[in-house]
């Protein structure tokens, strides 16, 4: 009985591994056949998540909202205009664009600046957030546009009356740009005057400088502080995309040249250039031993880029961790700003006699010092 037992046993067990082998084929067959068969419900051309992508190509245009009178629609706006000049030559993109880095010394709010004769706003948003603002600002007014391209960021007024002003008729031009850092927009304003006694202008030439510095700056403390009391409102809304595409590059970028070295490339003038270098330098509190403005260049003292330490654990303490770090000794640099025609470039050069892979990196971080500094 025993033998006979033993003998069953050892059948059964030799014929387990078989069953198994055919129950998991049948598995593995329902399964890929239902992968086949969810995939192709879910995925594909037809399926329920199938790729939206190119679905904007087909789409058709709609009527215009109609707000009804009783509501307020000034948060409400066409952020998507395309102009009546559109340009043919434009590219598509075949890809959405990335979004850029955020920035990590980010100076919030609306704040008005000045250099010499220039004066601008400078705001934290970019020129597709600024765009549709401005426009909801003339609306408010009841203002009406005669021209506007979002494209190169420039916003023309009707002529318009102002006060008690019986002799002139006034308009205004407003020009949004990229500010030095990603994420942020310079505004300027322009006024013009015309006597009213002459015919309506049907061309407008616009000067370098407003007819009215005071109406200029009335504008601007206007905008300001509308664009000051709905930040909040408009940080989570949509962009104009076609004014989207004036912030491209930042006024400020660290490019090679030609020779392979870095360079600060700043796309204003060298009056702006020479003062925003200082106070940035003075703000990172780099040691400025010399300057020299008609040579264009300081001399500095620097020892390269501190990193931020962070407080260790209980095993960083235990294994030594946390202690102050190595420094660096400080190098003698001369800072050079260069024109060009358009552009001014910020050019560090080591006033030794030794190029080192450690000399070469302090003039890196150095161009980024400023850079990051730069309001």
């Amino acid at each position: 009985m025993l033998q006979l037992q033993t003998s069953t046993n050892s059948s059964l067990v030799k014929t387990i591994p078989l069953a198994l082998k055919i129950v998991v084929c049948i598995a593995i067959s329902l399964v890929l056949g239902g992968c086949n068969f969810v995939g192709g419900y879910f995925g594909g051309n037809d399926g329920v998540f199938r790729d939206r992508s190119n679905d904007y190509q087909q789409a058709e245009v709609a009527p215009q909202m109609r707000i009804p009178t009783e509501l307020d629609s000034y948060t409400i706006d066409s952020l998507y205009v395309i102009p009546e000049q559109f340009d043919e030559e434009a590219i598509a993109f075949e890809e959405v664009p990335k979004p850029r880095p955020v920035e990590t010394r980010r100076r919030e709010g609306v704040i008005l600046q000045s250099l010499a004769d220039k004066r601008w706003i400078l705001i934290d948003a970019t020129p597709g957030q600024v765009w549709p603002r401005i426009r909801d600002y003339w609306t408010e007014l009841q203002i009406a546009l005669d021209y506007e391209n979002p494209g190169i960021g420039i916003m023309d007024t009707a002529w318009v009356e102002l006060g008690n002003d019986r002799e002139n008729r006034h308009k205004y031009r407003i020009l949004i740009e990229p500010g030095l850092h990603s994420g942020y927009s310079e505004i300027y304003v322009v006024h013009q005057q015309d006597l009213r006694s002459e015919p309506v202008p049907t061309q407008v030439t616009w000067p370098e400088e407003s007819s009215s510095i005071d109406l200029e700056q009335e504008i601007m403390r206007s905008i300001s502080q509308f664009l000051a009391d709905r930040n909040d409102i408009y940080q989570a809304s949509s962009a104009s995309l076609l004014a989207g595409t004036i912030q491209a590059e930042s006024k400020a970028n660290i490019i090679e040249s030609n020779t392979g070295d870095p360079v600060l490339e700043l796309k204003v003038d060298y009056n702006r250039a020479w003062v925003q270098v200082r106070q940035a330098m003075e703000s990172a509190e780099i040691d400025i031993v010399d300057s020299n403005r008609d040579q264009s260049f300081f001399s500095v003292r620097f020892a390269g880029i501190v990193p931020e330490e962070d407080s260790p654990g209980f095993f960083g303490r235990l294994l030594g961790r946390g202690s102050s770090p190595v420094e660096r000794e400080s190098k003698d640099f001369s800072v050079r700003l260069l024109e060009t025609e358009s552009t001014v470039n910020v050019v560090p050069e080591a006033l030794t006699q030794e190029s080192s892979p450690v000399v070469n990196q302090l003039g890196l971080e150095l161009l980024q010092v400023i850079n990051d500094n730069l309001s």
